[in-house]
């Protein structure tokens, strides 16, 4: 034990991250930074780690192996990790927690819903995003399931909050973002979000949610392990961190051992001990995804999406996610190895940085050959 670093060693005056820093996107990045067979529309399911990612993961493993596992490293990549993550989402890195999935990250504030509160959700969300908030329910919060279209309406002076996904899982269809923002705020509702499958190729500014978390392992292309939120401070306050632990202990004190209860007032309290591995290989995919710019990602994710779309005669969008109603359609795309994803009956494709053109007209060919 006393060869465990401090998790939250005192900061020097010139080494804390600045959250609105970092370097400036590289239009040459990118592209060539992955090994992927041709073939992989399945962003949505999970991300492909770029070739600093692999490199960094095989290296920590191999000092594992050896017995010259360094945790200090392991420490630095994680703090590399939460800091490039609140620079993407442009929030000061001390209201960025870190953990292993969505649910988890959501967990304590579900548990902080006042009894007899009321949050609606719409009712087709993916169940990381709705059952820790249904299992509310058993002390007295009301939680209502509406339609996402019904979702604007259904905020009113009763609800205490709103939590929905930026895009949303089954079909990529994107949230009403400012209409839902502004509906909580004229009745003093807090707002939740999920954007698991956002962050990454839809830019987004989160200090304006009062919660809003990320499973980094899909479009930020992280080992799956690796989540992240941003709190606002206020929600932070009044939230207990319910899965407290040494990792999210005061600077300059001793984690380890006996009371009293010493957490950090930032926002990691809320973090969960961190998964090796997955934060080694969070820092380089999150970094890289920075140096490419989100806005160039989505340029070129829903550019994709679109030219596969218009493969079919189909309306263009704005997502980097299709749903395709046709009854074989992944049997006809495996057919030709191309690997997608079936859900809410259709079948689903998701276009990122390292696919091609000639990988969307091929999965076009598969479907209309």
């Amino acid at each position: 034990m006393d060869s465990k670093p401090d998790p939250n060693p005192a900061p020097k005056p010139d080494s804390k991250p600045d959250p609105n820093s970092g370097p400036t996107p590289d239009p040459d990045a990118g592209l060539a930074h992955w090994k992927a067979d041709p073939g992989w529309l399945n962003t949505a399911s999970h991300g492909l780690p770029p070739d600093a990612s692999w490199a960094a993961i095989a290296r920590a493993q191999e000092s594992w192996r050896l017995g010259r596992t360094d945790m200090e490293e392991f420490h630095a990549a994680g703090e590399r990790a939460r800091a490039t993550f609140g620079r993407l989402v442009h929030a000061p890195t001390e209201t960025i927690m870190a953990g292993q999935t969505t649910s988890g990250l959501l967990a304590p504030f579900a548990a902080g819903l006042p009894e007899g509160g009321r949050l609606v959700v719409p009712e087709v969300e993916f169940t990381s995003n709705l059952f820790p908030w249904l299992v509310q329910r058993a002390r007295g919060v009301e939680v209502v399931t509406v339609p996402a279209a019904k979702l604007v309406d259904t905020i009113d002076e009763r609800t205490t909050a709103v939590a929905y996904s930026l895009v949303q899982s089954a079909d990529g269809s994107i949230a009403a973002d400012a209409e839902l923002v502004a509906a909580a705020r004229a009745y003093g509702a807090d707002v939740y979000v999920d954007g698991t499958q956002a962050c990454g190729w839809l830019p987004v500014d989160v200090t304006r949610y009062d919660l809003f978390v990320v499973s980094a392992y899909k479009w930020l292309m992280t080992p799956r392990g690796a989540a992240y939120g941003y709190v606002a401070p206020e929600l932070a306050a009044r939230t207990l961190p319910h899965a407290a632990n040494w990792y999210a202990g005061a600077p300059d004190v001793d984690p380890y051992y006996g009371p009293p209860l010493r957490l950090t007032d930032a926002a990691r309290r809320f973090d969960t001990s961190p998964a090796w591995f997955c934060q080694v290989g969070a820092a380089p995919s999150l970094e890289l995804v920075e140096r490419i710019g989100v806005e160039r990602i989505r340029t070129h994710d829903v550019g994709l999406a679109n030219r596969f779309l218009r493969g079919l005669g189909l309306p263009e969008g704005d997502s980097a996610i299709v749903a395709v109603d046709q009854p074989d359609a992944e049997a006809r795309l495996a057919a030709a190895d191309i690997r997608v994803s079936a859900r809410a009956g259709r079948t689903r494709l998701a276009f990122h940085i390292h696919n091609t053109e000639a990988e969307v007209d091929a999965a076009v060919a598969a479907l209309t050959s």
